[in-house]
């Protein structure tokens, strides 16, 4: 499955943009329940009033606010960016490290925030999980979990710990062209043949139709 995908998408990373692990882990947090193009609307305006953790720590959350408010949940998100920031300051010197249990110890950071910066950043072995890759990988047959963590670690058990980094944004990716939750293109999928969800077939017959 993970061969099929690799050749779908040779070359796949986050599609939030970035100029450093310190940007990655904010736009990150701030792209829950939006898209990643809200988010990178939003975030050059952001870096540039708020360049470093420094400066964000000690930023105004209202002006934080009316920054992100186009990405959601603005004021919770202001809050988590806010909140990290110090924490990354106070913890880190305002250095993102490079380790999942020092990264899920800054608020509003959990497993999948930490997971991407380090597999995107510093091609770690790590898998966020997110909503695409429960789905795909519950689809497929690779985890009967609905836990993250358990889907995690459903899937190092799987692969080997060399392949981990390249795993979640191709099945992100694989869940957003192809895998869809209300209308998956099983009629064009090329794991279909290895896939395990007994809708597969209707899908693909209404796609058919």
């Amino acid at each position: 499955m993970l061969n099929r995908l690799e050749k779908r998408y040779p070359e796949m990373g986050t599609a939030l943009d970035y100029d450093s692990a310190w940007q990655l882990l904010v736009v990150t947090v701030l792209s829950a329940q939006t898209t990643d193009e809200n988010v990178n609307r939003v975030a050059p305006r952001l870096f540039a009033r708020y360049p470093t953790a420094s400066d964000l720590a000690e930023a105004d959350p209202e002006e934080v606010e009316a920054i992100v408010f186009s990405t959601g949940f603005y004021r919770q998100k202001t809050k988590s960016i806010i909140s990290l920031a110090q924490d990354l300051e106070e913890l880190y010197d305002g250095e993102v490290p490079a380790d999942i249990d020092k990264l899920t110890k800054l608020r509003g950071v959990g497993r999948k925030t930490a997971s991407v910066v380090l597999a995107e950043v510093w091609d770690l072995p790590a898998i966020a999980v997110d909503t695409h890759v429960r789905r795909v990988a519950g689809r497929l047959g690779l985890t009967t979990e609905s836990d993250p963590i358990k889907i995690e670690t459903d899937l190092m058990a799987l692969y080997p710990k060399k392949a981990w980094s390249g795993i979640s944004m191709r099945f992100i990716q694989f869940g957003r062209d192809t895998c869809e939750a209300r209308r998956p293109d099983c009629g064009a999928c090329e794991l279909f043949g290895l896939c395990e969800w007994p809708g597969r077939y209707e899908a693909a017959g209404k796609a058919r139709s």
